[in-house]
């Protein structure tokens, strides 16, 4: 008989008691329990392991993993088998279980990751990376965030160290929060900003591809970075997470502008205090240490000016026509209590995602370290364990700018417009398309950048003498091979185009609800319907569009 904090397993009999009650393990989870258990204290290799539960058989590390999470569950927690990478797992007996409301704190001897810079354009963005594991995470914090005080929270710096166990974690502070470089209020990253950030960080820090991880605000960003970089992207996590800030008829979970307004009222008055906490962490909402690590993290995350801009442009994100075009493997979490964002809103992300696992865990508190986090971990760490370590990128989401010069003007213009249109494609990142019918056909990898293209193919163009009308739409683009790109998005952008006028530049409202942000302005233009995919777009004509983003 094994004994270990209150659980007792009868090794010859295949049988576990916790007090009184037995407890009911699957066949190789058990074999797997008295394998370790049997050898306290000592790293047992992978390899001894599937010598033990699969003698005769080959399966990969995966199927290991989902019966280390099936043992743990039986445990309630994970304290008893702990991950060492690249050498095995370890059996920890303790005296007594260790409960959530007392979390492990962090060890004197463990010292934070050296914090370090990325350039992202002209901005510097703090990042920070933790253990060597076989697989990247790029873990997106919500809202603001802070490196360094992420480590001061016990239960933060255990969440993620326990990341760290299964994977190469990457941190990073969004420009304009935490350690990264501070911008104008007015500059705040968009969304297509934040995507560049996180390019920037992966670069900086060898990845060529990762898993990432969006929590809450940070969500919406991650989806729209695994449509528009799938080659990047080895899979996708969002926990707590939404489609839309603002509640509508279409999407009835999301605060009405008037409670989003009461909350920015609150960041005015209570900012340096901890705002927000009782729908954020209610368990802990009573506990002083955690509020004033809360209050402080937030203070040392943004400016009072800076949280309040973010909110207000965190309002403006809608990114439901993004999520169709996700095409790498997706875990939502949500809990089903939670009072920040309503688990209905998981629920809508997860349906909207092709293939993507919707997992509904209990518990009302909305940051993932707070409350029961270990079930949180055991699903993530057998997820980033399945995902394929191949890009089958077959589509992308992308902006396509369908634009034309209508008119003759002047002998030897038509070769000059020719080379400025490339060179402005060129310049705002984007790629020349064939086309016909003298149209210019563009993707580009983020709409910002498309906006302030067709600005200025519409500027050079009249400048030529010609009469220039362009449309836009972000959406799912069929990559064909020969520089080709087909499917949807082409198709809307070619009927947007057919409804614009000389000297307009048409959008669809999918481009409008991701530059939130951005300083582009618009003006109602009607709607296109499209019967044969079973919706109706609102047009929006673009009035200011400022100056390009190199």
């Amino acid at each position: 008989m094994i004994r270990f904090g209150d659980f007792a397993l009868d090794d010859s009999e295949r049988r576990l008691w916790r007090g009184n009650r037995e407890i009911k393990l699957a066949p190789k989870a058990m074999e797997l329990l008295v394998f370790l258990a049997e050898r306290p204290g000592a790293v047992v290799s992978k390899e001894e392991l599937f010598r033990a539960l699969w003698p005769d058989t080959f399966v990969g590390d995966h199927a290991l993993t989902v019966q280390i999470r099936d043992v743990r569950k039986a445990l309630g927690s994970d304290s008893y088998i702990e991950t060492r990478h690249r050498r095995g797992y370890r059996f920890v007996p303790r005296a007594a279980r260790v409960e959530e409301q007392e979390p492990e704190p962090v060890a004197s001897s463990f010292t934070p990751p050296q914090t370090r810079y990325a350039r992202s354009g002209e901005v510097n963005i703090a990042y920070q990376v933790l253990g060597d594991g076989p697989v990247d995470i790029v873990f997106v914090m919500g809202w603001v965030s802070h490196l360094e005080y992420f480590w001061l929270e016990p239960r933060f710096a255990r969440f993620l160290r326990r990341l760290a166990s299964f994977s190469r974690l990457i941190l990073f502070d969004k420009r304009g929060t935490g350690l990264s470089d501070r911008v104008p209020i007015d500059q705040l990253p968009t969304l297509e900003q934040r995507m560049d950030d996180v390019r920037a960080v992966m670069e900086a820090a060898g990845s060529k591809r990762a898993v990432i991880v969006g929590v809450s605000e940070g969500g919406p960003m991650s989806a729209l970075f695994a449509a528009t970089y799938p080659e990047r992207t080895q899979g996708l996590v969002m926990i707590g997470t939404y489609a839309k800030r603002i509640r509508d008829t279409s999407y009835p979970w999301g605060p009405t502008a008037e409670q989003r307004n009461r909350f920015i009222e609150s960041i005015r008055d209570q900012w340096g205090g901890p705002v927000g906490i009782e729908d954020r962490a209610p368990s802990l909402a009573g506990d002083a240490a955690f509020r004033s690590w809360w209050a402080a993290y937030l203070r040392m995350g943004a400016s009072p000016s800076a949280a309040i801009a973010l909110t207000r442009m965190n309002a403006a994100i809608d990114v439901r026509h993004v999520l169709e075009a996700v095409n790498v493997p997706a875990l939502v979490i949500h809990r089903s209590e939670d009072r920040c964002l309503l688990v209905e809103e998981g629920r809508y992300v997860a349906d909207h995602i092709p293939g993507a696992r919707f997992l509904e865990l209990p518990g009302a508190d909305h940051l993932p370290f707070v409350g029961d986090q270990d079930s949180m971990l055991e699903e993530i760490e057998v997820f980033v364990d399945g995902v394929s370590h191949e890009s089958r990128a077959e589509s992308v989401l992308a902006t396509v700018l369908c634009c034309e010069f209508i008119g003759a003007p002047a002998s030897g213009s038509r070769v000059t417009l020719s080379e400025q249109t490339l060179q402005e494609i060129h310049w705002s990142r984007g790629v020349a398309r064939p086309a016909h019918d003298g149209l210019v056909l563009a993707t580009f990898d983020g709409p910002a950048r498309a906006l302030r293209c067709s600005t200025a193919l519409l500027r050079q163009g009249t400048r030529l003498g010609y009469g220039v009308r362009a449309a836009l739409h972000t959406g799912e683009c069929d990559l064909l091979g020969d520089n080709r790109v087909g499917g949807r998005a082409v198709e809307i952008a070619s009927l947007i185009h057919q409804r614009s006028d000389a000297g307009e530049i048409l959008a669809s409202s999918t481009v409008h609800d991701l530059v939130a942000g951005s300083g582009i302005h618009f003006a109602v233009a009607g709607t296109l319907a499209t019967p044969h995919y079973g919706r109706e777009w609102q047009l929006y004509r673009v009035l200011r569009a400022g100056g390009a983003e190199k």
